[in-house]
């Protein structure tokens, strides 16, 4: 089969590195760690595991973080190469193990893609697993398959963005029949803001900034409000469909302005803070939101989030910041603001129920009470990748929110 794989070749990751800086489109070359290859479909590593068949795989941030090289090479040790991309997905159940049971051979499900203590066949639970946050297992390294934190970084699951992956039985979570395919692929960004807003609750006479209107921004908007949190959303929305849906889903101030003085100004005047001017450098805000999520991830969105948090307020990494630079940190001891990162999603409490984040987002969705089908805007086959990549990487032009590429 055909799977869109990368590989830690160096002479091709040098090389991408420096004509990337002048020629984006190097990333998808011939000459990339990116290829498109013939593999043999990756082996039930043990009897408690399935075979999906995809529908879709989502095209994430964090995918093209790895594309583009932007990701810190601090993540390689808990990835094996070469690995099968994709941990956004959708499908139905193509084979399964002797040991599963509660799953049948043509039912369609999702995949949470954290590969933790029981998905690597560990029946003693490291302590992070123990209470629920296998996001943060300490064993990923370990156990029946090779290294990966996600499914779709490891070279032994393969990854959505082929014909077919492999998941544990733990992994799965059963999509009803009234959650259509686009959707169920929208479990795996939604659990992610989901778990963002539910370890940082907004309470309702707060203020929140979600700077960053794409996937994960639109996502966030609707996680606040799907947890009831009556907070007033402000959203920094760069292009039209952005301010759309960011209005579709709850946000109650959208602004046009989405960097420097612009930016802090509306902020400013929406919070009833003020701005000034410093010596040199960057204008500094006094005052701010209570709450801020960043769902970029940018040196220059980690600095404006910085900026833009409010006294004592809190400011929630949720796009993959990698190794920023030009990041001014005198307003964390000035203000004392708290920086928390967040990552994938857990077990999580709520209206005193264990449950797992995708799971949740599933039962949200079969409820009637999410609907994020209209944010998958664009798809592509799979031997089309690089059209999807040059596509996601334009979006002032092409209008994208979500791309997917799709398996008959």
């Amino acid at each position: 089969m055909q799977a869109l794989q990368f590989s830690d070749n160096i002479p091709r990751y040098v090389l991408s590195k420096v004509v990337g800086r002048g020629y984006r489109k190097v990333f998808w070359s011939d000459l990339a760690c990116l290829q498109l290859r013939d593999v043999p479909p990756p082996r039930l590593p043990t009897p408690e595991w399935v075979r999906v068949k995809t529908r879709y795989g989502g095209i994430c941030g964090s995918d093209l973080g790895t594309i583009l090289l932007h990701t810190s090479t601090a993540t390689t040790p808990f990835v094996s190469f070469p690995f099968t991309l994709g941990h956004e997905n959708v499908g139905t159940i193509e084979e399964i193990g002797s040991a599963v049971e509660g799953f049948a051979v043509g039912q369609r499900v999702v995949v949470d893609p954290v590969l933790g203590c029981e998905v690597r066949g560990f029946r003693d639970l490291c302590p992070a697993c123990a209470r629920g946050d296998r996001n943060l297992c300490l064993r990923f390294r370990e156990g029946t398959i090779a290294p990966g934190m996600l499914t779709g970084f490891c070279r032994d699951t393969g990854g959505s963005w082929s014909p077919n992956f492999v998941a544990h039985r733990s992994q799965l979570v059963p999509v009803p029949d009234s959650v259509s395919d686009e959707n169920a692929l929208m479990a795996e960004p939604f659990a992610g803001a989901l778990h963002a807003v539910l370890r940082n609750r907004p309470e309702d006479d707060q203020t929140v900034l979600i700077l960053g209107a794409g996937v994960l921004g639109l996502c966030t908007i609707a996680a606040i409000r799907a947890i009831g949190s009556r907070a007033l959303i402000i959203v920094a929305a760069r292009h039209p469909l952005q301010r759309e849906m960011a209005a579709r889903y709850g946000a109650d101030v959208i602004l046009r302005e989405t960097r420097g003085v612009d930016l802090y100004r509306a902020v400013a005047r929406e919070t009833g803070g003020d701005v000034h001017k410093p010596v040199i450098g960057k204008h500094v805000v006094r005052g701010g939101a209570d709450l801020v999520f960043d769902c970029v991830g940018s040196d220059e969105t980690l600095d404006d989030g910085l900026r833009l948090t409010g006294p004592g307020g809190r400011l929630v990494l949720v796009g993959l910041a990698a190794v920023p630079s030009g990041v001014d940190w005198s307003t964390i001891w000035m203000k004392e603001i708290t920086v928390r990162g967040t990552y994938c999603y857990a077990i999580e409490e709520i209206n005193g129920e264990r449950i797992s984040t995708m799971a949740l987002t599933v039962r949200l969705m079969a409820e009637g009470k999410l609907d994020l089908a209209p944010l998958v805007t664009h798809r592509f086959r799979l031997e089309d990748y690089r059209e999807a990549l040059d596509t996601v990487t334009r979006k002032g032009r092409s209008g994208v929110i979500k791309a997917v590429f799709a398996f008959d």
